[in-house]
């Protein structure tokens, strides 16, 4: 069927922090050993909540891709692209827009809950209702078929296979098609296209899905099928209709919560984040001033670690020796709350070392970045303009 792809994005938001780097990046690193992965600035998207504040974009823009580049994302193993450098997103999501149901938009759980929480921004615009069909071109237009998500994520996945199973059965009727996919299997050779024939009809009369999961896996090992009759045969598998946009499906992966200086969520905007590439003498100062269990007025008093922002980070950056050797100094007042949050800020340096030194090259000579991002954009763009092309194909839309 589809290569294994992946794809995720970011909004630019400038330099990143340790809670992106711990909820995202680190595992951005281990899937481009993995999968092929593209990686994207979400420009047009941030418009849909600060269409007012563009000025900021493309400097944040590049802020993002140094520190992308700094946490270890390889640009020979992962595709870094601009959103809007791909035009054939906004084509994409121009056409998936013809076919979604308003009531699908409106009942998004981020729908309203950003319209309660971002209660400074004017959301009342057709970009932020439509932000959803926007999510799902910028998957389907490179039918990736893995998307890294946290679980509270998988609700927006959701609305993407929708609009491909939704797309695929309004325009995947392709003429002559059960004809095709007949002469397709033939290709297959005697023993495989029996095999095919036998868990096809295993699947379609008695729901068996373990036949359908074999099916699949004869049709990727086998290699004399073009593109189309491959996809005539992954369609048919499940009906009469041509799979043109892959439904894809949630890659599911642990993001900690990161808290930030004061406990709350790490964000720039609450002015409570480390950046990724923070100076050491920084990153001490600021965890040193970190709130700590209010219990402790004294030295000699003892206290409870959960009380305080700084247990959290333990949790993320401490040993289990380390926890355990905190958990006992501060409930028996044997170590003071600076004692605490040395270990932390020891790990956080140590952490950030060579992130500095990946980045400084960068920082030294921007042209290095701006060469990057430029050939991801044209490798991105090509695997796009496939898919148009049999978007544009299945609508009628090809005046070739």
């Amino acid at each position: 069927m589809f290569a294994d792809r992946v794809l995720s994005g970011m909004r630019p938001t400038g330099r990143m922090h340790i809670g992106h780097y711990h909820g995202a990046l680190k595992n951005w690193i281990k899937l481009q050993e993995e999968y092929e992965c593209l990686f994207f600035a979400a420009d047009w998207h941030a418009l849909t909540t600060h269409f007012d504040e563009s000025e900021t974009i493309a400097d944040s823009v590049w802020e993002m891709f140094v520190d992308w580049l700094a946490a270890g994302v390889d640009p020979t193993r992962a595709t870094l692209f601009i959103q809007s450098r791909v035009p054939e997103h906004a084509e994409l999501t121009l056409l998936l827009g013809m076919i979604t149901p308003v009531g699908w938009l409106e009942r998004v759980p981020t729908y309203k809950d950003q319209q309660q929480r971002l209660v400074d921004r004017d959301l009342s615009n057709f970009g932020f209702l439509g932000y959803p069909v926007m999510m799902s071109a910028d998957i389907l237009v490179y039918r990736a078929n893995k998307v890294p998500v946290g679980e509270d994520q998988v609700s927006h996945i959701e609305v993407t296979r929708e609009l491909a199973r939704r797309f695929n059965h309004i325009y995947g009727r392709e003429p002559g098609f059960e004809e095709k996919a007949k002469g397709a299997i033939k290709k297959l050779g005697r023993a495989k296209a029996k095999r095919y024939e036998t868990m096809r009809t295993a699947f379609q009369e008695q729901g068996d899905t373990q036949a359908l999961e074999a099916a699949r896996e004869l049709l990727e090992e086998t290699q004399n099928l073009s593109l189309g009759d491959r996809e005539r045969l992954f369609g048919y598998l499940e009906g009469s209709r041509r799979v043109i946009l892959p439904e894809p499906q949630p890659l599911l992966t642990e993001t900690p919560r990161v808290p930030g200086l004061d406990g709350q969520k790490m964000s720039k905007s609450y002015g409570n984040a480390i950046l990724m590439r923070e100076e050491p003498a920084a990153v001490t100062q600021k965890i040193r001033t970190m709130q700590t269990d209010p219990a402790r007025a004294r030295r000699s008093d003892p206290g409870d670690p959960e009380h305080g922002p700084v247990w959290p980070l333990h949790q993320i950056y401490s040993s289990r020796e380390t926890r355990d050797w905190v958990w006992k100094g501060c409930t028996t007042a044997g170590i003071g709350c600076l004692d605490c949050k040395q270990p932390v800020i020891d790990a956080i340096i140590k952490e950030q070392q060579p992130m500095r030194e990946r980045a400084q090259k960068y920082v030294d000579d921007p042209t290095l970045v701006r060469n990057i991002v430029a050939d991801g954009c044209e490798r991105a763009r090509k695997l796009a303009e496939e898919t148009m092309r049999d978007v544009r194909d299945a609508m009628g839309l090809s005046y070739d």
